[in-house]
């Protein structure tokens, strides 16, 4: 058994130092002893704009791109699943066709179809989902150097 002294408590329970709304450290301003900066009015506004304000606000201070993701994530994957459905249909039928002619050819190009046309689209999908996420980050990186370039202003 052990007898050290136990760590000593914090000046104030972490519920206390969340409701802090003055800042604890001079000089820096919305961050309270948590460390966690406080929200700002601008950030609240911002959340609570329209999208078409949003969508026609020329100084390009608000990001759409991240509420658009998903929508463009869907229709992506509707194009690729469409575009999967045309080229699976079109090679068989140009396969079937080629039977009659020549069966070697004809089956090679189903076999290829069937093997080929998955692939391409399951790597069309990775490539979508890569192009969407890096987007998506770099709006992120956008929004967050925005966020700290406004605290450490003085």
């Amino acid at each position: 058994m052990s007898t050290e002294t136990p760590p000593p408590l914090p000046r104030q329970p972490a519920a206390e130092a969340a409701r802090a709304t003055e800042p604890a450290t001079p000089g820096i301003a919305g961050v309270d002893d948590t460390g966690v900066p406080a929200s700002d009015a601008k950030d609240a506004a911002a959340v609570g704009r329209g999208f078409f304000r949003s969508l026609f606000d020329l100084s390009f201070r608000t990001f759409i791109t991240r509420r658009l993701a998903a929508v463009f994530y869907v229709v992506g994957l509707m194009a690729i699943g469409i575009a999967f459905v045309v080229y699976l249909v079109t090679g068989v039928v140009a396969g079937v066709g080629a039977l009659w002619f020549n069966p070697g050819a004809g089956i090679s190009l189903i076999v290829a179809t069937v093997i080929l046309v998955p692939l391409f689209s399951f790597l069309a999908v990775i490539a979508l989902r890569f192009v969407i996420e890096a987007v998506v980050a770099l709006i992120a990186i956008a929004e967050n150097t925005e966020r700290t370039a406004a605290n450490t202003r003085r």
